[in-house]
């Protein structure tokens, strides 16, 4: 029988919720704040930054400094393109995995897992002198592909953790009724798994989105994302605080919006299976 919670309790949760959240939000706050003041206000103290005035001048900047939609386009094409074409090659794969598994799954997806765990620059000088001799410095291709296989592991991790929620019997079914394979992953098993495949398309945009070595590494300017426009702010004759914070707030507030109004079916593809 389930413990009664008292009101009591629930009022220190939520406090204790609540005082988590906003430690976990200050940073961007003070970002925002910073955003509307001049460059002189916002080397000062808190409280005369809060009580200065406040002002566009720092966006108008940059805006007027950097193509901003060229970067916020690069950024749609490069998180939105290497999320879709991880899940083409992910679908098929964790569908193998969750239903037709061999001795050596369990090895696989561990080895995938262990991929995550090498430093970037470990592989750094190959991939740079593959796309140099490519052509592809500073394309959009090139870091499709690239963030593709970065996330390509927690992709499939995710879709088989998801497919293997999903009973055998009811593609049994499916195969017993004369679907091909084809039919049974596209009618059956993705309608059953949207939670699951939503969950993972929208966290693996916001992995590419945030990605910043190798946005950073292999672009100059015309396949630059967001990433570039935010690190464009800082430079050797120092830190431009406000113009810096503006930049970041128009780089981070579509992300920040799309998990806004997806948080629910966020949440519902990540406890999807967690209980029975």
């Amino acid at each position: 029988m389930a413990r009664a919670v008292t009101t009591q309790r629930k009022a220190i949760n939520t406090l204790i919720a609540w005082i988590v959240g906003l430690l976990i939000f200050f940073p961007i706050l003070w970002i925002f704040i910073l955003s509307f003041h001049s460059e002189g206000d916002a080397i000062k103290s808190p409280l005369e930054v809060i009580t200065s005035t406040w002002t566009f001048e720092s966006y108008a900047t940059v805006q007027e400094r950097s193509n901003y939609f060229r970067h916020f386009w690069n950024s749609v094409v490069i998180s939105v393109g290497s999320t879709v074409l991880g899940l083409i090659i992910a679908v098929p794969s964790a569908w193998a995995m969750a239903f037709v598994p061999g001795k050596r799954t369990k090895d696989v997806l561990m080895w995938m897992l262990s991929t995550k765990m090498l430093p970037p620059v470990g592989v750094l000088l190959p991939i740079y002198l593959i796309c140099q001799n490519l052509g592809l410095l500073d394309t959009r291709v090139a870091l499709v592909f690239i963030l593709m296989m970065i996330n390509l592991p927690i992709i499939i991790w995710m879709l088989y953790t998801y497919f293997r929620e999903i009973p055998g019997e009811i593609l049994e079914a499916a195969r017993m009724d004369g679907a091909s394979l084809r039919e049974e992953v596209i009618y059956v098993l993705l309608p059953m798994a949207v939670p699951g495949i939503a969950s993972t398309l929208l966290l693996n945009i916001i992995l590419a989105w945030n990605e910043a070595f190798w946005t950073l590494t292999l672009t100059a300017a015309k396949a630059a994302p967001l990433t570039a426009f935010i690190a464009s702010y800082s430079s050797p004759e120092g830190l431009f605080y406000a113009k810096l914070s503006a930049a970041s707030i128009m780089a981070i507030a579509p992300i920040l919006i799309m998990g806004w109004f997806s948080q629910k079916q966020l949440v519902r593809g990540l406890t999807f299976g967690a209980v029975k």
